[in-house]
Order: structure tokens, then C-alpha cells, then sequence
């Protein structure tokens, strides 16, 4: 166990040696080798850990592996106290279990990329592998840090590696300014948190999460306040708020579909946008005594599973409607935590890193049997030609659809049942929620597998012998289009090779698939709530992650007569909107086109999303320009004007004063030069050097000076 450091420091590794050395040395295969093999080695040693984590009482174990910043003299609420900062990583359930997460899931994320990404020359493969591993390096630093600002090392980590991610394809004007958009709106919420950090060190006096947690708890709740506990938590949401994509910040993530589709898995999966979910969880402690941010957070979650559910109704690229569903169930996480069901939260994080990975990545093989189509409109019948794809991605879309036995159903279920416990209110906004969920999944495996084939025509014979021509321009997106996911055009595959119709991916795609599968369908039974004759392991393996020191969270009181009714309710929606779902992309297609026609005005709304991107760039960017542009001209007018007019002035003062020098200063020197001159050029006439002068002159110089006297005298009687 004391070889947790490894974990994070395998793949970053295999992000070193890919970066340094592979893009001028390695072939593909190495580059892929190395780097799936740093994070299988991440992934046995997380395993190995968390098998030790179970067998200790306290089910926590520190490892500092050196002093990171020394001590140093800084104020805080109490007095001068020491900040302190060792490199330390601590593993406890809570980071063992996102540990798990992220090297398992991260890793058949990997094996994934190798064929998927394979299309790509061994330059861009190897670049590719090394920003993968660069990601779960810091990503796992994040979760395994014992300190905040060991965290937010990990944190605007990830952000720069999904930057790196989200742009690879960097020639793509779409793609680079989707990275763009990722990392400058995630700054916005780094901002806010990096103040909650200075806060919690000015409040407490350290920075270590188990020791802010302990002090905390000896502090009172603040209900009906809102006092610097409240205040910290606050503005720890805000980073929360960024890098988990909830209302206002929520707008990078569904254009972070430019990446390759493992980013999109990577990313909304089991790394980056979970991060916000984990570190409010990691914090339970301080956001349980502020219980006003704790409704805020609950306010939030809700709204924002909401509103993106709404906008996944309509969308038609495959990997948007995902997005918008990644937004979706992160808000039902941030609900969980906001009515204080942390472990209800991280049980879901968890199922969902299962499902949402399965169906990203089934999605991907989608589009890799459509030569790089996204559109649900260009696509049917598909669950001919790739069997494996479809009954996987079935499984998931029943997991995220809440339908039992799947994973998805246990951790909804317990969401759902803690909220309504809280607030009715909320419970109805979720609710509603998840039966959009379920319908608008329904609808994306609908579009996608089942109907009529809708795709471009091949060269060759479809599914049941019917002959297809190949277009001449074909529909693959590429090169500049912004829906797109590779650079081929025509008839040609990703591979460069005459493309002959939707086709099964190869055995290293669909193997992840299906493990991701079985995570899918059993991954729920380790919280089997007790009302269904569980024990709800997992809630009990959580709770130590959430409260101070040896302490335990009171015993909840079972509603077991409530948890079934919801439970049932929830099927009923969740089966209802799956029914709705068939009938109007399956038997009735012609009516959802009704629909959209009948409800033109509320489907623009939706298709626009609400139009919050052309607000923000109505705004915030526009304002951001203008405000840009109104200082650039101050700047030049006046801060350069005021400069540049210094600097002439001083040319003219300087010019004066050397008139002034030369004509009255030097003037007046050398007027006195010249008169020195001139008379000594007249008295060295006197100067002849003969004796005889000289006593000529001393003898006219007694006469004139006797006859002055004898003057003198004769005019003085």
C-alpha cells in the first residue's frame, strides 16, 4: 500500500517516454504497448491497494513521499500559523474506489484507441497515447492527493490535458476552438477555487482535507447563516461548477465532442467532469455545516439535469445527445450531494462511469462502421450489421434508463428516494428528468438500430443482398466540418480504403464494450438498498470518506413503504417513456416528424439549446471583446499618448536646454575663454625677455608713481 505513488506515476511515465522520445522513435505498436501497459500497471496496483484498504480497521493509509512547500509564516483567523505543504497521497474508500474507476475504465479506454485510433499517422497515434496518459497521470493525482493544493495540481491538470484532447485534431477550426472554449470557461471556475483554497488554509490553518474535515466538524453548523464555512463552500462549488459542466459553466462540454470519441468516453466517463462530484464529496464534512450552499448545490444539480435532458430530446449527432446526457447525470449527482446522499452520489458517479463509457464508446464504433457519420438521421437498421455494438449499447441505455436489474437502476433509485426525503420539489424535477432520460435514450438506439437503413450507399451488397451504389461525395465528416471525427471524404473508411457499408468493429473495439457491458449490469448490486433485502454495501464502505476522524453518520430512518412506491413509480416512467420512444421512431416515425412540426417554436428552442451559446457570445465574448478593445484604445490614446507625449516633451525640453547650453552657458565659458585669450595675447606683447626693457619699464613705473605723489601733494595745499 505504500505504493500508491505508483499509480499516478506509471502512466505518467508512458506520457514521458511517448512524449520525449515516441514521436521521433516509436512505432505504433510501442506507442500504444507502453502506454496501455503503464495503465494496466495503474489498474493491478489500484486493485492490489484497495484490497489492503478493506483489511484496515480505519480503512485509511497516508504515504508522504517528501516534503513539497517548507514551512512558511502566513496569517491566518487564529494567528500566524505555518503553511505547510508535503506531497502526500492518501487512499481511503472514497479515492480508492475512483482510483478503480479511473485506471479500469481508463484502461479500456486505451485498448480501445488502439484500433480506433489507428487511422491516424504514427506522429498524431503516438501524440495521441501520450495525451491519454498525460490525462489519467493527473487525473489520479487529483483523487489521490491528501491535500488541496495536491488536488488542484491534478485539477489544472486535466484541464490542460483535456485542452490538448479536445483540440488533437488541430488543423480542424472546430476542434481547436472547442479546446479553446474547454479551458478558458474551466479558468472561470478554477478561479473560484483556488480563493476557497486560500480561505480554508486562512480559516483553519492547513490544507490537508482529513485535518480541515476534524476542525470543521468542532465548528457549528451554520442553518439560517451564511458565515465563512458557507462562504468556502461557495466558492469550492464554483471550481466544481467548471469542471463538472453544471449551469452557468456547463457550455464546454458538448462541444468537447470535437475530440476523437476515447476523449469523449475519457472524459465524460470516469476523469475530468466527475472531478467537481468528487471534491464536494471529498469535502462532505465542511459543506454539511453550510446547509443554505447545500441547497444551492441540490438547486443546481436539478436544474441543471433539467435543462439538458430537455436539449438531449432533439439533438441528432450520437455523441451530443451523449453529451447532453453526461451534463444530465452529473446534475443528478450534485443533487445527491446537495441534499446530503454522498454516498447515494458517489454510487452513481460510479455506475455511471460504466454506462456512459459503454455507450461513448459503443457510439464510436457507430461511427467507425458509418465511415465517420454522427448523424442519427443518416444511420437505422444498424443492429444487422454490428450485433455486438447494439446489444451493448442496449445494455447501457437500459442501465442509464434506470430499468432493473442494471446498474443504473440501484443508484437513480437511491438519488430519487434521498431527494424526495428533502425536498418534494426537487424529487419532481428529477423525476421528470428521468423519464426524459429514458426517452431520449430509447430514442438514440432507436434512430440508430432499428427502421430502415438510412445511410450512404456502397459499393457493394447490403445487409439481405440489396445493391448500393457509392456516392460520389459520400457523407463522412471530416477535415473542417465541425460534426466530424476524422478527415475522410468520399467513399474511402477512416483507413484510407473503399468503404463497403456499416460493419462489425474488430474484436479490440467491441472487447471493451462487453466488459464494459457486465460493469453495466452488475455493478448495482454492491448497493442494493435495503428495502429490496440489500445491505447497501456500498453506502456503508463510503462512510468514512465523509465524516471527521472515527466519527459515524446517524442511522437513517427507512421509509421502506415511500422507497417502494418510487421505485415503482420510476420503472413505470422510465418503461413509459421507452414505450412513447418506440412508437414514434419505430412504428409511427411520421409522427415525431408531427411533433417537431406541431411544436415548431419549442423545438427550435431546444435544437438552438436554448440559445445560451449565442447569449454568452452576445455577451460575455462580445463584451469581453468590446471591453478588449475599448482598453486598447485607452491604452493607445491615452497610456501610450500620455507616454509618447512624455517622451516628445522630453525631446523638446532636452532640445531647449541644449540651446540654452550651447548659446548662453558655453556661450558665456567661451566668452571668458576669448577674453583671457585676447588679453593675454596683449600682455605677452610686454613680455620680450630683454633686461633692458624691464628696467626701462620699472624706471617709468618710479617716475609715473612719483610724479603721482608730488601731484598729489602740490594739488592737495
Amino acid at each position: 500500500m505504500d505504493l500508491i505513488w505508483l499509480i499516478p506515476v506509471l502512466p505518467g511515465i508512458g506520457a514521458a517516454l511517448n512524449g520525449i522520445f515516441g514521436v521521433r522513435h516509436f512505432s505504433k505498436q510501442t506507442a500504444a504497448y507502453i502506454a496501455c501497459a503503464t495503465m494496466g500497471g495503474a489498474l493491478l496496483l489500484s486493485l492490489y491497494a484497495f484490497v489492503q484498504l478493506l483489511g484496515l480497521e480505519h480503512r485509511e493509509h497516508l504515504v508522504t513521499l517528501a516534503e513539497w512547500i517548507p514551512p512558511i509564516a502566513l496569517e491566518t483567523a487564529s494567528g500566524i500559523g505555518a503553511f505547510e505543504v508535503p506531497w502526500a497521497f492518501r487512499l481511503d474508500p472514497l479515492s480508492g474506489m475512483m482510483s478503480l474507476i479511473v485506471t479500469g475504465i481508463g484502461f479500456l479506454i486505451h485498448v480501445y484507441s488502439v484500433a480506433y485510433m489507428d487511422h491516424e499517422p504514427r506522429g498524431g497515434y503516438v501524440r495521441f497515447f501520450c495525451y491519454l496518459n498525460l490525462f489519467c497521470f493527473f487525473m489520479l493525482t487529483l483523487v489521490l492527493g491528501s491535500t488541496f493544493l495536491v488536488m488542484f495540481v491534478g485539477w489544472e491538470g486535466v484541464g490542460l490535458s483535456s485542452y490538448l484532447l479536445i483540440g488533437f485534431w488541430y488543423h480542424k477550426k472546430s476542434a481547436a476552438d472547442a479546446g479553446k472554449k474547454a479551458f478558458v470557461v474551466n479558468r472561470i471556475g478554477d478561479f473560484g477555487f483556488i480563493l476557497g483554497i486560500f480561505l480554508v488554509f486562512f480559516t483553519f490553518g492547513t490544507l490537508d482535507f482529513r485535518a480541515v474535515a476534524e476542525a470543521a466538524a468542532l465548528m457549528p453548523v451554520e442553518e439560517g447563516a451564511f458565515g465563512v464555512i458557507s462562504l468556502i463552500c461557495l466558492l469550492l462549488f464554483v471550481g466544481a461548477v467548471g469542471k463538472s459542466a453544471q449551469i452557468p459553466l456547463y457550455v464546454w462540454l458538448p462541444d468537447a465532442m470535437e475530440g476523437p470519441t476515447p476523449v469523449s468516453a475519457l472524459i465524460h466517463a470516469a476523469t475530468m467532469v466527475t472531478a467537481g462530484v468528487y471534491m464536494v464529496a471529498r469535502n462532505a464534512v465542511l459543506f454539511t455545516h453550510a446547509p443554505e450552499v447545500m441547497f444551492i448545490v441540490a438547486v443546481i444539480g436539478v436544474l441543471t439535469a433539467l435543462m439538458a435532458a430537455t436539449i438531449g430530446l432533439v439533438q441528432t449527432d450520437i455523441k451530443r445527445v451523449l453529451a447532453y446526457s453526461t451534463v444530465s447525470q452529473l446534475g443528478y449527482m450534485f443533487l445527491a450531494t446537495g441534499v446530503g446522499a454522498f454516498a447515494a452520489g458517489a454510487f452513481h458517479l460510479m455506475t455511471h462511469a460504466f454506462f456512459k463509457a459503454l455507450l461513448f464508446l459503443g457510439s464510436g464504433s457507430v461511427i467507425h462502421a458509418m465511415n465517420e457519420e454522427q448523424d442519427m438521421r443518416k444511420m437505422g437498421a444498424m443492429r444487422l450489421y454490428m450485433p455486438v455494438t447494439f446489444m451493448t449499447m442496449g445494455i447501457g441505455t437500459l442501465a442509464i434508463a434506470g430499468i432493473p436489474p442494471f446498474s443504473g437502476f440501484f443508484s437513480k433509485d437511491e438519488i430519487l428516494y434521498r431527494t424526495f426525503l428533502e425536498n418534494q420539489w426537487l424529487w419532481a424535477l428529477a423525476a421528470i428528468t428521468a423519464g426524459m432520460t429514458a426517452f431520449y435514450m430509447a430514442r438514440l438506439m432507436f434512430m440508430t438500430f432499428w427502421g430502415e437503413y438510412r445511410g450512404p450507399a456502397w459499393g457493394g451488397a447490403a445487409y439481405g443482398g440489396a445493391q448500393h451504389e457509392a456516392p460520389g461525395g459520400g457523407d463522412a465528416h471530416g477535415g473542417g466540418d465541425a460534426a466530424g471525427d476524422g478527415d475522410q471524404h468520399g467513399d474511402d473508411d477512416a483507413h484510407g480504403h473503399a468503404w463497403h457499408g456499416p460493419h462489425e468493429s474488430p474484436k479490440i473495439m467491441t472487447l471493451p464494450l462487453q466488459i464494459l457491458a457486465i460493469g453495466a449490469i452488475v455493478a448495482g448490486f454492491v448497493g442494493v438498498p435495503s428495502a429490496l433485502g440489500g445491505a447497501n454495501w456500498i453506502h456503508g464502505f463510503l462512510e468514512p470518506s465523509f465524516v471527521a476522524g472515527a466519527a459515524h453518520a446517524a442511522e437513517e430512518e427507512h421509509h421502506y413503504a415511500i422507497e417502494w412506491g418510487l421505485m415503482a413509480l420510476s420503472i413505470l416512467v422510465a418503461a413509459g417513456a421507452i414505450a412513447f420512444a418506440w412508437r414514434l421512431y419505430v412504428q409511427r416515425p411520421e409522427e415525431s416528424e408531427r411533433l417537431a412540426s406541431d411544436f415548431a417554436g419549442a423545438h427550435r428552442v431546444l435544437t438552438n439549446k436554448y440559445y445560451v451559446d449565442e447569449l454568452y457570445d452576445a455577451t460575455a465574448v462580445k463584451g469581453t471583446m468590446s471591453g478588449a478593445r475599448g482598453l486598447w484604445t485607452v491604452d493607445r490614446n491615452v497610456v501610450d499618448g500620455a507616454v509618447n507625449g512624455t517622451g516628445w516633451t522630453t525631446r523638446a525640453s532636452a532640445w531647449v536646454s541644449h540651446v540654452v547650453d550651447k548659446y548662453v552657458v558655453d556661450g558665456l565659458v567661451n566668452l571668458v575663454g576669448k577674453v583671457c585669450a585676447e588679453g593675454s595675447y596683449r600682455f605677452r606683447w610686454a613680455q620680450t625677455g630683454l633686461i633692458q626693457n624691464y628696467a626701462l619699464a620699472t624706471l617709468l613705473g618710479v617716475f609715473a608713481v612719483v610724479t603721482a605723489y608730488l601731484a598729489a601733494r602740490y594739488f592737495g595745499q
